[in-house]
């Protein structure tokens, strides 16, 4: 992906430990959660609801994925996974502070519960948390091994912006959930679920390689399932119902839906990428739709308009997108990726059909703040971005210490 800024970078390490990232969220009304800090609903502006059938908390953890977090929680308070809400997902390898809450479970159910790196630092009867109710995220990093402490050009070029590019996260662990929803928008099921199944560029697990290299080769499902790893419970469905049906589209839907339609975001998400890297290089943000600033200073895009704004949105590609809002550089990249805008249109899988919608190019960056141990070689920065933007794009700016080439993921 193409740096916005072209000063050189600091260099450095990420997340040599958890304690090197440190996220906090920012609720909907402006409060940073901090780590170790006890809250009540009342300390958050949040009304206690007693007859609420949800238990809102702040969640702290250590190193844990959070799904993985609350669905851990939720099973000690008896319930299942799909009792558990949040705002928004937090970086595994970190310590991070959110609010989340699980329908069923009590307060006292909640404090009760001991697990390792887990805290729940204050709970109550609620509504529930619901996704996308957060602003945005305050970070508090820390780079080891920097090769320089010339930040100051850096921030300087950037000028309180940054590339709001979605992140490697978006793509997948092996990077292929858009060579996947490629497949499904071209309605090639078995492609699609071959791709899922088998690939094993990115495979960090080896008993996983091997075994995708298997079904591969041998393309015997009832074998599959029994030397397929345990922890591949998507794959292992997908494999369950291909074992006893020869209809691929209906095994993709084995896989749950908030997994499945993340194939299709990946294919928006690539175009948006290489839409905004063809305007860095050409240094052109003219957009026919803005947004303007709320409270925080961050960008509502429910406010996105064809008139006037503070900052300049671009849009996520589907098969409502009017063709008066698609520059040439997305259409360039549809046309490298083979796509129209109707082909988000999905026939064979409608239910994971997209209608489009709009993102700021350029996102903004508040409260920055660093400092250098040169002794340790050591930087610590701290600042804080919206919701749905990406720290490690904001700080691949400073450090200039890894590429994302976006435009391999395809292949």
């Amino acid at each position: 992906m193409e740096n916005l800024s072209k000063s050189n970078g600091i260099g450095g390490t990420l997340k040599s430990v958890p304690e090197d990232f440190v996220v906090k969220e920012i609720t909907g009304r402006g409060i940073i959660l901090e780590p170790g800090k006890i809250y009540t609903s009342k300390d958050l502006g949040d009304e206690e609801v007693p007859e609420g059938k949800f238990t809102t908390m702040v969640l702290q953890k250590r190193d844990w994925n959070t799904i993985q977090a609350l669905t851990s929680i939720a099973k000690l308070a008896g319930r299942g996974r799909k009792s558990i809400a949040y705002a928004g997902t937090k970086d595994r390898t970190s310590i991070s502070v959110q609010l989340a809450s699980i329908f069923g479970a009590t307060p006292e159910q909640l404090t009760r519960i001991r697990l390792k790196d887990i805290s729940i630092n204050g709970a109550w009867k609620s509504n529930g948390v619901e996704m996308g109710s957060n602003i945005g995220n305050a970070f508090e990093i820390s780079i080891r091994q920097i090769a320089s402490t010339k930040i100051e050009p850096i921030i300087e070029e950037l000028n309180g912006r940054f590339p709001n590019y979605f992140d490697r996260q978006r793509f997948g662990s092996r990077l292929n959930n858009a060579t996947v929803g490629l497949c499904i928008m071209r309605n090639d099921f078995k492609e699609a679920a071959m791709h899922y199944l088998t690939d094993t560029e990115n495979e960090t697990n080896a008993d996983a390689k091997e075994a995708r290299k298997r079904l591969a080769e041998e393309m015997d499902f009832k074998s599959a399932l029994s030397y397929f790893p345990r922890h591949l419970k998507g794959e292992r469905s997908v494999i369950s119902y291909m074992a006893m049906y020869d209809n691929y589209a209906n095994a993709l839907r084995k896989i749950p839906r908030g997994i499945l339609i993340m194939f299709i975001h990946a294919v928006e998400s690539m175009v948006f990428n290489n839409a905004l890297e063809g305007r860095i290089r050409s240094k052109d943000f003219e957009s026919e739709m803005h947004c303007a600033a709320n409270f925080y200073g961050f960008p509502d895009i429910s406010t996105v308009n064809a008139t006037d704004g503070e900052f300049a949105a671009a849009p996520l590609i589907g098969y409502e997108t009017k063709e008066q809002y698609i520059s040439e550089y997305e259409k360039e990249a549809m046309e490298t990726l083979e796509i129209k805008a109707q082909d988000f249109k999905i026939r064979g899988m409608p239910e994971l059909s997209m209608k489009g919608s709009f993102r700021v190019m350029l996102a903004p960056i508040k409260e920055m703040k660093y400092s250098f141990n040169e002794k340790h070689s050591n930087a610590k920065i701290g600042f804080a971005i919206p919701s749905g933007s990406y720290a490690t794009v904001l700080l691949n700016e400073i450090t200039k210490a890894e590429r994302f080439d976006i435009r391999s993921l395809s292949q």
